[in-house]
């Protein structure tokens, strides 16, 4: 058993935010799906914009600061990302049914990462924990949009879609939380700045290899707002708590 801290309730707030937003994404392509698509790129960039502040301006100099050695699982952490991006685009080249199927399955691990992102930064501050957080609800309602997309092209039913949708994409975010939860939560100072050093590298593959050359592959008027907007409110946040 591990006790409810004050640190577990934002990391279970933060995680079925997570997959409420996803949730939204999907119903949005369901019920609406030319509004959900010409929006999609502007929450992608927003995204991208919190995604890439919040390792440079936070997370990865406070995981240097509690362990030199950091910047080493940082690279592991972009490195991680980027080779299993790699054999995931690998197996994709495959009939329609065999992409929906690995395509979803990247998304879903993707998730599962995210919600041990939670689980750490949380456990460093709840500063850390809400920077990285935001970032990673918001792109959640363009990756409930993208995983519904997969699956229909995937040839399922689009009800059947919508389910899978949510269990692959949105579900595995919070069960990813609970999990590392009681296994981090007894991680030293030490280790804890390894963990933040490789989540560190793992955002800054997400937005700088991920969210933002999707968002360029689909680029909308002003979509560049949305991404300074995200930098902007990352700066906003840091500079105010140094104050």
């Amino acid at each position: 058993m591990f006790e409810v801290s004050d640190t577990f309730i934002y990391i279970a707030i933060f995680a079925f935010i997570s997959a409420l937003v996803n949730s939204i994404g999907i119903l949005a392509i369901f019920k609406y799906r030319e509004w959900a698509e010409k929006t999609k790129t502007y929450f992608i960039c927003f995204a991208a914009g919190m995604l890439v502040s919040t390792p440079l301006l936070m997370t990865l100099p406070i995981a240097i600061e509690k362990n030199f050695y950091a910047g080493f699982t940082a690279l592991f952490g972009f490195l991680f990302m980027f080779f299993s991006n790699e054999l995931i685009k690998h197996y994709t080249h495959k009939e329609t049914l065999a992409f929906g199927i690995t395509a979803a399955e990247g998304i879903g691990i993707h998730s599962f990462i995210d919600g041990i992102i939670y689980t750490v930064t949380f456990n460093i501050s709840i500063l850390v924990g809400v920077l990285a957080g935001t970032g990673l609800v918001v792109h959640e309602f363009a990756e409930g949009v993208i995983t519904y997309l997969v699956l229909l092209k995937g040839g399922m039913k689009e009800k059947t879609a919508m389910l899978f949708a949510f269990l692959i994409a949105g579900f595995t975010t919070p069960m990813g939380a609970f999990i590392a939860y009681p296994l981090i939560n007894k991680l030293s100072d030490s280790s804890l700045g390894l963990m933040l050093g490789f989540v560190s590298g793992v955002l800054l593959y997400v937005s700088a290899s991920h969210l933002l050359p999707e968002a360029r592959q689909e680029e909308k008027e002003h979509s560049y707002i949305a991404f300074l907007s995200g930098v902007g409110l990352a700066l906003f946040i840091v500079v105010s708590k140094l104050i």
